[in-house]
Order: C-alpha cells, then sequence, then structure tokens
C-alpha cells in the first residue's frame, strides 16, 4: 500500500537516536502513586456505599435470649401447629401457604421437592443424635409409642405450662401432665444453647454445609405464633425490615437495598383495602402482573398502539432537536443543489 513503510524500513527508524529533548519517567513510581489512588477512592466508597455486613442469626442466640419463646415454637413443631409443618410444597403436603392463580398452583405442579417433617427435622432427630442418656432415651421412647390422642394431651399441658410467660424467661422444669416434653424440650434447648442444633441442621450428609433451610425455617415459625415479639420480629423490627417498611427491597438497617425491586414491592405497599394488600395469593398475583408488564415491555415493536406512541408523542424529537436541526438543513442543501 502507498505511503506504508516495510518492516525494514521501520526498524531503521526506529533505530535512529532520539535527538529531542528528554525527562526521566520513574514507572514504578507512577504506578505506585496509581495504585494509591486508587485503592483510597475503592476503601472511601466501599465505607460511604456498601452494605453493613451483619453477622448470621443462629438458633443459639435465640434459645439464650428468648428460653421459652424457643420451646414454645419447638413444642409447635411436634404438635405439627407450625407454619412449615403445615406450610405446603415444596416442603410437604399441607396447604398453609399455598398459592394459586386461579386453578393453577405452581407449588402443586412441582409437589414436595424438599421434604421437611417439622417434629422430625427441628426436634426429634437433632435429640436422636445427643449421647443418650437414660431420661433422654426414657422420653424419646416415650413419645414414639404414645398415640396420637395421648400426644395431643401432653402437648395441651406443655402448652399451660409455658403460656403467660415472657418469651425471655426460663424453661420451667416441671409441666403436671406433659409425659415425656419438659425432658425433650429441657434437652433440645441445651442442646441450641451450646450451638450443637445449628451444626445439626445445616449437616445435609454433603462435604459442604451452606444449605440453611432448615434453621430459617425453624425461626421462622416463631414469628406465627409469637409475631413482633419473637426473636425474629425483634430482629426484622430492628433492621427496619417489616412489610410496611418495604421490607422486600430494604437491606438492614437504613441501606436503599436493590432499587429495582421497587416496581414490584410497590404492589404490596396499595391501600389495606386493596386485593393485593389482604389476599393469600398476592405473592403470586403481583409475579404474574409483573410478567406481563414485562412481556408487553418485550414486545413493544410488535404491539400496534403502544409502538406507534412515539410517533403520536415525539418527544425524541425534542431530545434529538440539534440532530434533526441539521439533517434537515443538509437534506434542504442537497434539494438545492
Amino acid at each position: 500500500m502507498k505511503g506504508q513503510l516495510s518492516g525494514r524500513e521501520r526498524s531503521q527508524l526506529e533505530a535512529v537516536h532520539w535527538r529531542g529533548p528528554l525527562r526521566h519517567y520513574d514507572i514504578l513510581k507512577e504506578a505506585t502513586i496509581a495504585v494509591g489512588i486508587v485503592l483510597v477512592l475503592v476503601l472511601l466508597l466501599s465505607w460511604v456505599f456498601s452494605s453493613p455486613d451483619q453477622p448470621p442469626v443462629t438458633l443459639r442466640q435465640w434459645a439464650q435470649a428468648q428460653p421459652t419463646g424457643f420451646s414454645q415454637t419447638a413444642l409447635s413443631e411436634l404438635a405439627g401447629t407450625s407454619d412449615s409443618a403445615q406450610y405446603g410444597p415444596p416442603y410437604n403436603s399441607g396447604s398453609q401457604e399455598t398459592q394459586s392463580l386461579g386453578p393453577i398452583s405452581p407449588e402443586r405442579l412441582f409437589g414436595v421437592r424438599i421434604p421437611v417433617n417439622s417434629a422430625q427435622a427441628f426436634v426429634l432427630r437433632p435429640l436422636a443424635s445427643l449421647p443418650a442418656t437414660p431420661k433422654l432415651r426414657a422420653a424419646l421412647r416415650s413419645w414414639a409409642a404414645a398415640s396420637r390422642a395421648q400426644r395431643r394431651r401432653w402437648v395441651a399441658a406443655e402448652q399451660r405450662a409455658l403460656s403467660g410467660r415472657r418469651l425471655a424467661s426460663a424453661l420451667p422444669r416441671s409441666a403436671p401432665g406433659a409425659g415425656p416434653l419438659p425432658e425433650l424440650l429441657g434437652q433440645l434447648l441445651s442442646m441450641a444453647r451450646s450451638g450443637a442444633l445449628d451444626a445439626q441442621l445445616v449437616a445435609q450428609g454433603n462435604f459442604y454445609t451452606t444449605n440453611y433451610t432448615k434453621p430459617l425455617l425453624f425461626l421462622g415459625d416463631s414469628w406465627k405464633a409469637q409475631k413482633s415479639k419473637s426473636y425474629w420480629g425483634e430482629l426484622v423490627t430492628a433492621g427496619h425490615l417489616r412489610s410496611s417498611q418495604w421490607g422486600v427491597m430494604n437491606e438492614t438497617g437504613s441501606w436503599p437495598g436493590q432499587p429495582w425491586l421497587w416496581l414490584y414491592t410497590m404492589w404490596y405497599q396499595l391501600p389495606t383495602n386493596a386485593p393485593l394488600s389482604t389476599s393469600p395469593n398476592g405473592d403470586i398475583a403481583v409475579l404474574a402482573i409483573m410478567s406481563v408488564l414485562s412481556l408487553a415491555l418485550l414486545l413493544v415493536p410488535f404491539i400496534p398502539v403502544l409502538r406507534d406512541l412515539p410517533r403520536w408523542i415525539p418527544l425524541h424529537r425534542w431530545i434529538w432537536r440539534r440532530y434533526y436541526r441539521q439533517a434537515k438543513a443538509e437534506a434542504g442543501g442537497r434539494g438545492s443543489r
């Protein structure tokens, strides 16, 4: 190509000694300064804008803060009245939290994929993993051999013993007519306070123990019976994560959280007499609304009315007015020629 230097000519030009002005340049110094400035900016911006690193909530903390509250929730697991015991798919065949859109229920379509028996998973199986003392062994045998009617009588007696007590108060040592329940609940409370229950519920028989489904279900079950007074409720309120505080998109504290979720959480903030605020199928209704809106956004070029809006409301022409003015002038110049 004309005007292009060959490799030999380029090498000759590069070999010519530079006769212009010279200036000392320390590349290590420049790199050190640049890295230092970037590091300071990263640390400063991370301190200003990053999310707080909150420690994980554990069953050990719960058992130490609210012994009676923990035991009441454990009792509801044995009685089969907890939220997780009646939840429904994907954990069991209940219907407490099952939602549907007309005749379609996605949870039931997918079925029970993560089977959780609350009484076994949260109480009986962890207790069976403890070193077997004579009292504990006898209590487990007694519960396993009892009929459903007998278990209901024991549960009712234990509930009477725990009712009216402050959630942070100590667990009573005995409850008349409660059978093996005082022993079972006392051992489970001690197990939780030691941290062994956290390890037992997280262990799934795999090398990586990062599945926190069971501890979260157990801790979340306290909300149904104890609401904001529960340990979970106190943490949620202290972290400004209540639904009335836009908890769907908030992070703990006063941090903004995920702003792209406002389109979803907006539907939950409608007045209390609105259907989505009170409907038991509110979550799936919001998901359906957002799916329709997202699909409409994707199909804008193919929807007759929506695709014509820019032509009817030429806002883009005002934004790009300089471009259109220049294009019009150029078109007029070509027409005159």
